[in-house]
């Protein structure tokens, strides 16, 4: 019998924005992003990620100072309280009737995103994806560091974290159905059996024209 499993990205793909920019903003909101011109700063390094050029590890040098002192706990209740307020009114509603569709035919979902894991698990959770993978951070003296803990999940990594989870898994897939939005996921779109391209941006637009890739409008 096939065994299909659905992967996701994260940001602008089953969330109409940035979950890391939208975390960044809330940090500010909060008071505790208080570094001068963080929010531009955050805004430039995006702006490179959208062109494929961003070094993940200087952006999450600076990303993660804000939360340099507080407890993995304060943390994490911050983030749930940024899903519950800006983040869920943000899934595309495409996304919602996807997930639903696929948790009542008990197939597996997936999302491997490049942003932090704490926030990548806190949003598949509450959307209903309880399988999720992001960049895991090492925690030094019960907080959150900046320093990458293992493979992070971002271009190429995404690969790799994917083929790691497979084969922790007691069953095997027939085929992978990948969701995403951004030329970074070129790497896991040309892996996967299946590629849908959700509102792509326009480096992954221009060589979408492949068997078994397809573009989805989602608003």
């Amino acid at each position: 019998m096939p065994r299909p499993l659905y992967v996701f990205d994260m940001d602008d793909t089953l969330i109409n924005g940035d979950c890391s920019s939208i975390w960044n903003q809330f940090l500010v909101e909060k008071g505790i992003a208080t570094q001068a011109n963080f929010l531009e700063q955050d805004q430039h390094l995006m702006a490179s990620y959208a062109e494929g050029k961003m070094n993940m590890e200087d952006y999450l040098k600076f990303s993660m100072v804000p939360l340099a002192s507080l407890p993995t706990s304060t943390v994490d209740a911050l983030v749930e309280e940024c899903i519950s307020q800006y983040i869920l009114p943000k899934v595309f509603p495409q996304a919602s009737s996807l997930i639903a569709e696929l948790k009542r035919e008990h197939i597996d979902m997936l999302i491997i995103s490049a942003t932090v894991s704490f926030v990548v698990e806190a949003v598949g959770s509450r959307i209903g994806i309880p399988h999720a993978l992001g960049i895991d951070m090492k925690i030094k003296n019960g907080c959150y560091s900046s320093e990458i803990e293992g493979i992070p999940s971002y271009r190429e990594g995404k690969v790799a974290r994917l083929n790691d989870w497979l084969a922790a898994q007691k069953h095997h897939y027939t085929s992978v159905h990948f969701y995403t939005d951004s030329i970074n996921d070129l790497p896991l779109c040309e892996y996967a059996d299946f590629a849908y391209l959700v509102n792509p941006c326009p480096r992954l637009r221009a060589i979408a024209n492949r068997p078994n890739w397809q573009i989805l409008t989602w608003a």
